[in-house]
């Protein structure tokens, strides 16, 4: 019998400098899409679609990438883990729960309010030496501009996830049963609580007894002695990700199938929504027209996918009325989105950007 399914085993590190320390995939993917996101509004400055000046487009990003990381961290330290707001160690800086983004902890949502506060200095333009600004622009037309520029970085988000093992889809076949060929195992989920009888709680499902005593013969050449089997998870994760072939087949059978949400919502995110956008975008609109589009088909794709993915396993109430925190923040997003796109058509004005019709700038 095959179980099918791939086992995950790619480490967190694109390459390390020491045991513990290197460039993550995670931050990689960030600075990735800010690379990006610099070349596609360099792109819109040179086609005459943004007012941002071609000389500001590095401060405009800056601002924007300050934006997403602040607003990222703290959208998920409101959002999802409150508990990081009283949380210190003494071991190793930064030693505060919310400061600790070296250990992961970024949300989408709070990402997006940080670009919108962003916008609005943006928007305000850039100082010249003499003390005047230059580049003012109305800021419904800086945050369609910042929406066409930030479907990069949500799908390099995303495949950064699926190459760190976290943010785990739904179950599609149970330990050692076989499994679609598109699906895949998750050494990561050793590490999570076990699930309660009803699903929510933790991402691990319970295993038969007789399971549990052959991953524990497995497990147990890894374990410190005195300590846990649990304590040994980490270990043969390392191994397996170091490409330990045969402790990866002696793993399998004891991890559960999954859907690959991550990369379904790289794709929605990162592919999808950004030709969505750019093509509303191709010809002047209304300032905020873009926005809203963005909103709305971001915040439809994102409830779509979330049901292929498991909610935050430290959230007490994981679902609520059937639905994630993250899909009643889409859902917010949507309605946002449907309630101000006939407020900015109604309310009328010059239309703006438009890459595919304006000629390029001198």
């Amino acid at each position: 019998m095959t179980l099918a399914a791939w086992l995950h085993n790619l480490g967190p590190f694109a390459f390390k400098v020491t045991q513990d320390f290197g460039l993550r995939w995670y931050g990689l993917s960030y600075a990735m899409g800010f690379v990006a996101g610099w070349m596609l509004l360099r792109f819109l400055c040179k086609r005459g679609a943004c007012l941002i000046p071609l000389d500001r487009i590095g401060d405009a990003v800056l601002l924007a990438v300050m934006g997403v990381v602040v607003g990222g961290r703290l959208g998920y330290v409101i959002f999802y883990e409150p508990s990081l707001i009283t949380h210190f160690d003494g071991s190793s800086p930064p030693w505060w729960g919310v400061l600790m983004i070296n250990h992961g902890g970024m949300a989408s949502h709070g990402g997006m309010i940080g670009v919108i506060i962003s916008a609005f200095f943006i928007g305000r333009g850039f100082k010249t030496p003499t003390g005047t600004r230059v580049g003012k622009a109305p800021i419904l037309h800086i945050l369609d501009t910042l929406a066409m520029i930030a479907c990069a970085g949500l799908g390099l988000g995303r495949l950064a996830n699926f190459i760190n093992g976290e943010l785990l889809g739904k179950i599609v076949a149970p330990p050692g049963q076989p499994a679609p060929w598109w699906a895949v195992r998750f050494p990561q989920e050793l590490q999570s609580t076990f699930m309660k009888p009803d699903g929510t709680g933790g991402h691990r499902p319970e295993l038969t007894p007789e399971q549990f005593r052959a991953l524990d013969a497995v497990m147990e050449p890894f374990r410190i002695p005195g300590r846990s089997i649990d304590d040994a998870f980490p270990r043969v994760i390392e191994k397996i990700q170091s490409g330990d072939h045969a402790l990866a087949r002696a793993i399998e059978p004891f991890i559960s199938a999954r859907h690959p949400s991550q990369l379904y919502q790289a794709f929605t995110d990162g592919i999808i929504v950004f030709a969505f956008t750019w093509f509303i975008a191709r010809k002047p609109r209304l300032p905020g027209v873009v926005g809203c589009w963005f909103l709305i088909s971001y915040g439809i794709l994102r409830i779509i996918t979330e049901f292929y993915r498991l909610p935050d396993a430290q959230l007490a109430n994981q679902r609520i009325m059937g639905f994630s925190r993250g899909q009643w923040l889409s859902v917010a997003m949507v309605a946002v989105g449907f309630i101000a796109l006939p407020i900015i058509i109604k309310r009328g004005g010059k239309k703006l950007g438009g890459w595919w019709s304006i000629t390029a700038a001198p």
